[in-house]
């Protein structure tokens, strides 16, 4: 049997709790709008801007504070997004709003026998 404090993750640092709430947005961000799902947003965003606030301004990162800011608004901009039936624009990563993924394309260099400035990529 798992005890009630056992269930709860405990975050140690305000960066901790900044990353487990990002994680949880980016996970529940164009689920379909719903009164549980914006009474739990408005919960993760009063835990925001009241306790890790403050324990971020305890710990004295300015950085760390400009990013809790940033994080704070675009979670306050993703409700009035939904409420026009819109799907959000992208996720928070790094806490800051990326809109667009990044293509990767994987390519290795194939060295051909021969002059040095003929290469192929192979894919």
């Amino acid at each position: 049997m798992v005890k009630k404090s056992q269930r709860f993750i405990q975050p140690h640092s305000a960066k901790e709790a900044m990353l487990l709430i990002q994680k949880l947005f980016n996970q529940y961000r164009n689920a379909p709008l719903t009164q549980e799902l914006l009474n739990y947003h408005l919960n993760l965003l009063q835990r925001l801007q009241g306790d890790i606030k403050a324990a971020t301004i305890k710990e004295n990162n300015s950085k760390q504070l400009a990013d809790l800011e940033e994080m704070t608004r675009v979670m306050q901009s993703w409700s009035g997004i939904r409420f026009t039936g819109k799907p959000f624009p992208g996720k928070l990563r790094h806490f800051h709003l990326v809109t667009s993924p990044q293509q990767h394309f994987k390519r290795q260099v194939h060295k051909m026998h021969g002059n040095g400035s003929h290469r192929a990529s192979r894919h």
